[in-house]
């Protein structure tokens, strides 16, 4: 049903940018009961925008939302504009133009003759600087950043961003209009890509990391974070629906903006696949191969579950997280369970941002008869196996056969520190808390934005919560140690949480 505005403030709003994300708005707008007007400054762009959008309100009626005598007053108050002497009387312009900072600065110049000096100017972007945008203005105190996502009525999140001279009471105005919608609204600093952008910045660039160390395939890390992990989408499959020619400049745009930051060093793999025009389902090809209905097309087969043999041994560290899962499965595929590990065909180890090998040291255990088993992936969902350098055949068919032996899905992985999903995981709690570090977002926006704006099942605090602050401290420090890079180094924000017992969801104490 529509929304009752009769206990909303219904404002005139003005949208600059007939183009698709400034169709979204309108409509957006238009469904919480507020007047609009729609400038654009190419010729039947405007006419084609309130057709598109009226085609939607109508569609609403069809799927029972509105009565007719609804959508049709909500079309009511959409209007063209011919000038942008038009939006004279507007409280709010929306610009929704071209994403370049002069046309931007240019058009918000032009529109503070026009408007009044209360009426509140606000840019769509996604990535370009809001100071700078409202750096020429003669009142930057009421310009802000309004960053909609696309599709704007279905996704619900939009970000208000605070520049340097944007006024409180703007972001009030613009936080209370945005909710008005049924919209979230998230308050996010003036930095490089705000905070939806910002937050996503760990799931992408860890999972080309575990491929340039050839730990797995693409194919491989898309099963086991959706599997194991819970994602819609896998990383790789992420990127050829947003289109590498989009996420490929955007990790490297941000990671300049960054000034080089590690923890968001874009991958060597990207501009080759960008030079050879692989971008995805736009091009029919890019991680996967698409048919003539952008549907992938899968060339690889899934590994054959080896035969377990007869007699086998097994020891398990005692103290694994899933020390009693295992020897409930053993004990049911008829495996034996040994005390000490030199008696054993396999040995399993769980460790937490360690790989294999040196787990199997740390135990001193024969590393050919040694796997590793990730304890963070549910037991009765998925479970990834994990290879030593030197794990014997016979050994990791053996273990194969056992982890599967009640059908669960195994995926098998080469030695890395962290596995696949401590380590995308932990990268994504991290940035989430150095966020949170520099009070770019508040906890509870950080996990409301990330969300609804990027689909994950948890917010990326509560997550580490469920993983365990110390479980993802370990992770990171392990593989910080293992590796020397500072990419993983882990925010002072979570450390303090972690040493204090705290959840991550506990926001930084205020200052008097």
């Amino acid at each position: 049903m529509a929304r009752d505005s009769k206990h909303e403030a219904r404002i005139h709003i003005g949208v600059v940018g007939a183009g698709t994300m400034g169709q979204g708005i309108v409509q957006l707008f238009a469904q919480a009961g507020h007047r609009l007007s729609v400038f654009d400054a190419f010729d039947g762009a405007v006419p084609r925008a309130i057709s598109n959008v009226t085609a939607l309100i109508q569609r609403g009626v069809a799927k029972g939302r509105y009565t007719q005598e609804q959508a049709d007053a909500l079309v009511a108050n959409i209007s063209p504009c011919f000038s942008l002497d038009d939006l004279a009387d507007c409280d709010l312009v929306i610009e929704a133009i071209i994403e370049d900072v002069e046309a931007k600065q240019d058009l918000f110049a032009s529109l503070e003759d026009i408007v009044s000096d209360k009426a509140i100017l606000a840019s769509n972007t996604s990535s370009l600087v809001v100071a700078e945008i409202a750096s020429k203005a003669q009142h930057p105190e009421r310009i802000a950043g309004l960053h909609f996502f696309n599709p704007v009525p279905l996704m619900r999140v939009v970000e208000i961003i605070a520049a340097v001279r944007t006024s409180t009471a703007t972001v009030d105005t613009l936080r209370a209009l945005v909710a008005g919608t049924g919209h979230r609204a998230v308050i996010a600093e003036d930095q490089p890509g705000f905070l939806v952008n910002h937050a996503g910045r760990g799931y992408s660039t860890e999972a080309l990391r575990v491929l340039e160390e050839h730990v797995a395939s693409h194919e491989q890390v898309d099963v086991i974070m959706r599997e194991a992990a819970g994602f819609r989408m896998g990383p790789f499959e992420l990127m050829d629906l947003t289109g590498l020619d989009i996420s490929g400049k955007a990790m490297a745009s941000i990671y300049e903006q960054f000034h080089q930051e590690p923890r968001f060093r874009p991958s060597a793999l990207v501009p080759p696949r960008m030079a050879a025009g692989l971008f995805g389902r736009k091009t029919s090809e890019g991680w996967y191969r698409y048919d003539d209905q952008g549907k992938a097309v899968l060339t690889q087969t899934q590994a054959t579950v080896p035969t377990l043999p007869d007699g086998l041994k097994l020891w398990i560290e005692p103290q694994s997280a899933q020390f009693k899962e295992v020897c409930g499965l053993a004990q049911d595929a008829g495996v034996e369970l040994v005390d000490q590990a030199q008696e054993a065909d396999i040995c399993i180890v769980q460790p937490w941002g360690q790989d294999a090998t040196n787990a199997s040291l740390a135990y001193g255990l024969d590393a050919t008869r040694t796997v590793a088993l990730d304890p963070l992936c549910p037991f009765v969902l998925h479970r990834c196996l994990m290879l030593t350098a030197v794990t014997d055949r016979q050994v990791r068919d053996a273990a194969h056969a056992l982890l599967a032996s009640d059908g669960v899905a195994v995926s098998l992985i080469n030695d890395s520190p962290g596995f696949v999903v401590q380590r995308v995981l932990a990268t994504i709690v991290n940035i989430a808390a150095n966020i949170a570090q520099r009070r770019i977002a508040s906890v509870e926006d950080i996990e409301d934005a990330v969300k609804l704006g990027l689909g994950y099942p948890h917010g990326p605090l509560s997550w580490g919560d469920k993983i365990g602050g110390i479980n993802v401290l370990k992770i990171l420090n392990n593989m910080r140690g293992m590796t020397g890079d500072p990419r993983y180094r882990p925010s002072p924000w979570l450390v303090r949480r972690v040493k204090l017992g705290l959840s991550l969801l506990t926001p930084e104490a205020e200052r008097n």
